[in-house]
């Protein structure tokens, strides 16, 4: 993707609801710190649905574990 194309996406996500923008911002954030070599930091959401799912017995203890394994990337 060239620049030119890149701004012309990002002036259409001005139009977006804020939500999608939050998201979109998210996304952004952990792809640069993937490149810049730092570790992602899970979010607070992210960490409540793992903790939601552990006791709901939707995920294994396992599973959920290796969920936060990879959010650690040490």
């Amino acid at each position: 993707m060239t620049a030119k194309a890149l701004q012309e996406v990002l002036q259409r996500v001005e139009t977006w609801p804020e939500e999608a923008q939050a998201d979109l911002a998210e996304i952004a954030r952990e792809i640069d710190a993937q490149l810049a070599g730092r570790a992602y930091h899970a979010t607070t959401e992210e960490l409540a649905a793992l903790d939601e799912a552990e006791r709901s017995g939707v995920a294994s203890e396992e599973e959920v574990e290796a969920a936060f394994k990879s959010f650690r990337r040490e």
